[in-house]
């Protein structure tokens, strides 16, 4: 597990953008970590790093949005999937079968059906307004 801090929506981007650089296509990232943690901006820049010029945003009502750039990248927000029924409304196991990367806000609300190859992504508040803790596992930056 690596850990990393970032002090700024600008770095937290960035780390996002350094992640993009190991993925091949295929891969689901999963986001851990309350409102306001960065998820988003971290999959804004994770996007920016495949080449995807686009706005980026949450998609919280529409539970999927969908970005094109150097592989498909599906942007999920999980927040009001609370149970089985609700997961498989949302498409995601079609997904996982597609080969772009699934990108994965409030992962903990899915646990039992991540991957066990999924790239976990925890993200906690740091020392300062704007300090972010971010711990990977499953890949190395």
């Amino acid at each position: 597990m690596q850990e990393f801090i970032t002090d700024s929506a600008g770095q937290t981007e960035e780390l996002g953008a350094r992640l993009a650089e190991k993925l091949r296509g295929g891969e689901v990232i999963a986001l851990f970590g309350g409102m306001g943690m960065g998820k988003t901006a971290f999959t804004r820049g994770l996007c920016r790093g495949l080449g995807i010029r686009g706005g980026v945003s949450s998609p919280t009502f529409a539970l999927v949005h969908e970005y094109r750039g150097k592989y498909p990248v599906y942007h999920f927000d999980m927040y009001r999937v609370s149970g089985w029924d609700d997961l498989y409304s949302t498409g995601f196991f079609d997904y996982l079968e597609s080969g772009g990367v699934l990108v994965v806000e409030w992962s903990e609300n899915i646990e039992a059906a991540l991957p066990e190859n999924a790239i976990r992504v925890e993200i906690r508040r740091g020392a300062g307004e704007n300090s972010r803790i971010f711990r990977m596992e499953g890949v190395t930056l």
